[in-house]
């Protein structure tokens, strides 16, 4: 070993708007700091509840120290992910049981469900994304599948259902701009999938209280 320090990781110079309390915030300052949370999000720092109440953030800030109080506690750099990040998941495999995928996880650009005559849970809120748009794939074999996404989220849902069901419930609040896109493919065969789209309020309650909120803000 030649004793030399090792160099500091790069990162990839971001340009930002200047602190200013007076000042106020152009469009594309917002749409600047909208873009520097994503990568943030993708980088495993924020999870999706926390990008999406971030994203609302920026777009009703109207002025530049606002805007800056959102970054404040990121790095100004958007740093290569760390080796020891979460592995995404990739799959989830119920057969004739009953898997739940809650807290803060790592999802891929796309995610496989399968329940043959068993039940997956799957809770998003609090979920690290890799990607501004990821997909999960459904599919429920005499079975069920129950899937909960904050309701800023935009929601994209498709599939089809054989002697069997495909339900959106929960929330019906529009969603936020700008922030990623949740693309849901549900294939239900004699079973069923139901997609809950949670409110704000229900961040960090419990599913089957967050199931009751839901219901009443639709």
């Amino acid at each position: 070993m030649s004793g030399e320090p090792l160099e500091p990781q790069e990162t990839r110079p971001v340009h930002q708007p200047s602190i200013a309390p007076d000042i106020r915030a152009s469009d594309s300052e917002r749409e600047l700091i909208v873009t520097r949370l994503s990568e943030h999000a993708a980088a495993g720092r924020l999870t999706l509840a926390e990008l999406e109440e971030r994203i609302g953030r920026a777009y009703a800030s109207t002025t530049r120290a606002e805007l800056s109080n959102l970054i404040a506690d990121l790095p100004k750099g958007v740093a290569v992910p760390a080796p020891t990040r979460r592995k995404p998941t990739r799959w989830l495999l119920a057969v004739m049981s009953g898997t739940e995928k809650k807290g803060r996880w790592r999802v891929g650009r796309q995610l496989t469900a399968v329940s043959v005559m068993g039940g997956n849970d799957i809770d998003l809120r609090h979920a690290e994304i890799d990607a501004d748009e990821v997909t999960i794939v459904a599919i429920a074999l005499m079975g069920g599948i129950d899937i909960y996404v904050p309701d800023a989220v935009d929601l994209e849902i498709g599939g089809f259902a054989f002697m069997g069901g495909t339900g959106e419930k929960g929330s019906s609040r529009a969603p936020r701009p700008g922030g990623p896109r949740i693309r849901i493919l549900a294939y239900p065969v004699m079973g069923g999938i139901d997609i809950w789209r949670l409110p704000e309020e229900a961040k960090g309650l419990p599913l089957s209280q967050a199931r009751k909120l839901a219901n009443a803000a639709h």
